[in-house]
C-alpha cells in the first residue's frame, strides 16, 4: 500500500567532497518531489568539504525552493551529518540518500510503498557497482558485526533509508559519528523492538569523485566507536 501523498517528506543528502555529483543529485531529487506533489524538503547537510562542494549548494539553494543547508565548518564524519540532517528534519517521514549519484531518488517509492506498515524502511542494494575490494571490506564488516554486535543484516550500510520522525529520538545513535552509524541505528531498533521491511534498490556506479569509507581514518574511527557502542550494549544503555 503506498503512503498517502500528503504526508511530508524530509530527504537528507550527506556530503563530502562531492562537488561534481551534489548538483545532479539535489536537482533530481527535486524533480522527483515535483513530479509526485510531494510537500517536505530537501537537506543537504555539507560535511566540511574541502572541495567546491559548499560553493555549488549555494548556488542551488538560489534555484531548488525545496533546498535547506546546513554545514559543518569541519570534516565530522558520515554519521554525524545524518545525525545532524535528520535532527534538523521538520516533515513526518525522513528519508536519507548518499549524495554521490549511486543511487536513484526515484526508488524512495520501493520504501515508500511499506511505509507506515513498517516505521523504518531500508534499501537493499540488489547488485552493488562496487570495486572487488568495496565488496569484500562489506562482507567483511558485516562479519565484524554479526560477532561483535549480534546484528546480521542483509545490506547494513545501504545509503538510502526511510522512517517514521516519531521514531528518530529512539534510533539517533549516540555513539556512531562515522561507519558505525547504520549499526548503531540497527541495534536501537531491536532493543526498541521496532520491526524494519527491506526492499531491493537500484545502484549504480559513481562517476565523479573518490569514495572515503575506506580511509584508515574513517577504519580506526569505526573500532574506536565500536568499543564504545560495546560498553554501551553492556550496560543496557
Amino acid at each position: 500500500m503506498s503512503v498517502e501523498k500528503n504526508i511530508s517528506l524530509s530527504l537528507v543528502l550527506p556530503c563530502f567532497n562531492e562537488e561534481g555529483n551534489i548538483a545532479q543529485t539535489v536537482r533530481s531529487a527535486a524533480a522527483w518531489f515535483n513530479e509526485q506533489n510531494r510537500s517536505g524538503e530537501i537537506i543537504a547537510v555539507d560535511d566540511g568539504s574541502s572541495d567546491g562542494t559548499a560553493k555549488v549548494l549555494q548556488t542551488l539553494a538560489g534555484e531548488v525552493p525545496l533546498l535547506k543547508l546546513v554545514s559543518h565548518p569541519e570534516n565530522r564524519g558520515y554519521g554525524a551529518s545524518l545525525r545532524t540532517g535528520c535532527d534538523a528534519a521538520t516533515s513526518d517521514v525522513i528519508a536519507f540518500m548518499d549524495s554521490d549519484g549511486q543511487f536513484r531518488v526515484s526508488d524512495l517509492e520501493k520504501l515508500l510503498a511499506l511505509f507506515p506498515e513498517a516505521k523504518f524502511v531500508s534499501g537493499v542494494r540488489a547488485h552493488r557497482a562496487d570495486n572487488a575490494m568495496r565488496i569484500l571490506n562489506a562482507k567483511m564488516y558485516g562479519w565484524l558485526l554479526q560477532r561483535a554486535l549480534h546484528l546480521k543484516i542483509k545490506d547494513i550500510n545501504c545509503g538510502m533509508k526511510l522512517f517514521s520522525k516519531e521514531i528518530w529520538p529512539i534510533i539517533r545513535p549516540r555513539q556512531a559519528t562515522g561507519a558505525l552509524f547504520n549499526a548503531e541505528v540497527y541495534l536501537r531498533l531491536q532493543h526498541a523492538k521496532i520491526p524494519w521491511a527491506e526492499v531491493p534498490v537500484g545502484h549504480y556506479p559513481r562517476v565523479h569523485g573518490t569514495p572515503t569509507g575506506a580511509r584508515i581514518s574513517v577504519i580506526l574511527r569505526m573500532f574506536t566507536e565500536l568499543r564504545a557502542l560495546r560498553k554501551d550494549v553492556s550496560a543496557g544503555r
